[in-house]
């Protein structure tokens, strides 16, 4: 099953709540994302992007951000101008904290600064991981205990395709050391309560 969702220009403020507002109630969409901070030289705290969370939270939609480093700008002379402070996972955070009716997922094991995420995640019941980006033969060991344990119910299938192929992701993950029915919760019955598919 394929469930669409929407992306917008968070830099094109009210022009970008109106086609949100489009790709949802005409268009049929659930969610919007994923939010490339680093590309889009923005931080999702930033408080002039504000009317687009509250749109978001007004029609009860998921939001979902890429978080931790690229590969876009690596190994070139300032990163070719990307900031990658802008998808610090702290930024999620402090919007959760604002927005607590608001589900936000952050996208990919974070790095370097995933134990923020994880602690992210467990404290604040709006926020979500999800797994793509990474082969799950490496993940850390805290990952692994988190998704095993206070994340369960909160971690999200993903493989970051065409970088990471769903056979791949899927093979490596089925040699991971977790719990049967967490798995089951990871590649679909999270998503389905969270993102109201059921």
């Amino acid at each position: 099953m394929f469930v669409g969702w929407a992306h917008v220009d968070p830099w094109k403020g009210k022009l970008a709540v109106k086609e949100l507002r489009r790709a949802i109630k005409e268009l049929g969409l659930r969610g919007v994302g994923e939010f490339h901070p680093i590309m889009q030289a923005f931080a999702p705290s930033d408080r002039r992007f504000d009317e687009l969370w509250e749109t978001c939270v007004e029609l009860n939609i998921a939001v979902s951000f890429h978080t931790g480093t690229t590969g876009v700008g690596a190994n070139m002379p300032g990163g070719a101008g990307f900031s990658i402070y802008h998808s610090h996972p702290m930024h999620l955070d402090d919007l959760a904290m604002r927005y607590p009716t608001l589900t936000i997922i952050g996208c990919h094991p974070s790095f370097p600064w995933q134990d923020d995420m994880l602690a992210i995640a467990v404290h604040k019941k709006n926020v979500l991981i999800e797994l793509s980006g990474w082969s799950p033969r490496r993940f850390s060991p805290s990952l692994v205990a988190h998704i095993n344990g206070a994340l369960a119910d909160k971690a999200l299938f993903g493989t970051d395709y065409p970088w990471l192929r769903p056979k791949l992701w899927l093979d490596a993950f089925e040699k991971l050391e977790i719990r049967e029915e967490v798995r089951q919760k990871i590649l679909r019955g999270n998503a389905e309560r969270w993102l109201g598919l059921r």
